[in-house]
């Protein structure tokens, strides 16, 4: 009860993104309603997928992963910049970090995306803002790290992850919501990119 009040908006989306998740475990008809399509959304058809994909999961530690990240990260950040605000980063986060994979695979029929990654890497990158220097862990780094310097690793990571596609993951997804996390913060929280730099100053003076 006492997140529901204090961070309203990350409880709704964390517990939305669980049951609908566990619902398409066991309805698979729901996965073809709720994914991605890049071919469909490119022809203006199922548009609304851009929103839903982030609601559903591949399997259980798809989902428990992504879930794991937003409830260390998102609440302490919808109770330092405000729940509108929050839902801001989070949900133009979750949009546009499907844009660019809409725009790669728009020729592709049987492309599909999921998963909340794109948005909860905005709300990762939206942390660091404020609190650039909590450790964070890397793999294969065995040593937690800066916030401020997992940034621009994972960035790199995911660039040369999405070049390698060896994977079924979309790090196009993560490398964009990233940076649409910390570009949305900057817009709707006043000061951000002050108090960024201020921080680093005093770590650093």
């Amino acid at each position: 009860m006492e997140y529901l009040i204090d961070t309203p908006v990350a409880s709704i989306v964390f517990l939305f993104t669980i049951v609908t998740s566990i619902y398409a475990f066991n309805d698979n008809s729901l996965y073809g309603k709720f994914m991605l399509h890049p071919y469909s959304v490119s022809r203006r058809h199922k548009v609304y997928t851009l929103i839903t994909s982030g609601l559903i999961h591949a399997d259980w530690m798809h989902l428990i992963f992504n879930m794991m990240t937003f409830f260390f990260f998102a609440f302490r950040l919808e109770a330092m910049i405000g729940s509108w605000q929050f839902g801001m980063v989070y949900f133009i986060s979750l949009i546009l970090s499907d844009i660019p994979s809409v725009m790669k695979h728009k020729n592709d029929m049987w492309y599909n995306s999921l998963g909340a990654s794109g948005a909860i890497s905005g709300v990762l990158f939206s942390f660091i803002l404020f609190d650039p220097f909590s450790r964070m862990m890397i793999f294969p780094l065995p040593i937690p790290i800066w916030a401020i310097i997992f940034g621009p690793l994972y960035l790199v990571y995911c660039v040369y992850a999405s070049k390698q596609s060896r994977d079924n993951i979309n790090h196009d997804a993560h490398f964009f919501g990233a940076l649409a996390g910390m570009i949305v913060t900057v817009l709707v929280v006043p000061g951000t990119i002050p108090n960024f730099l201020s921080l680093i100053l005093a770590k650093i003076g």
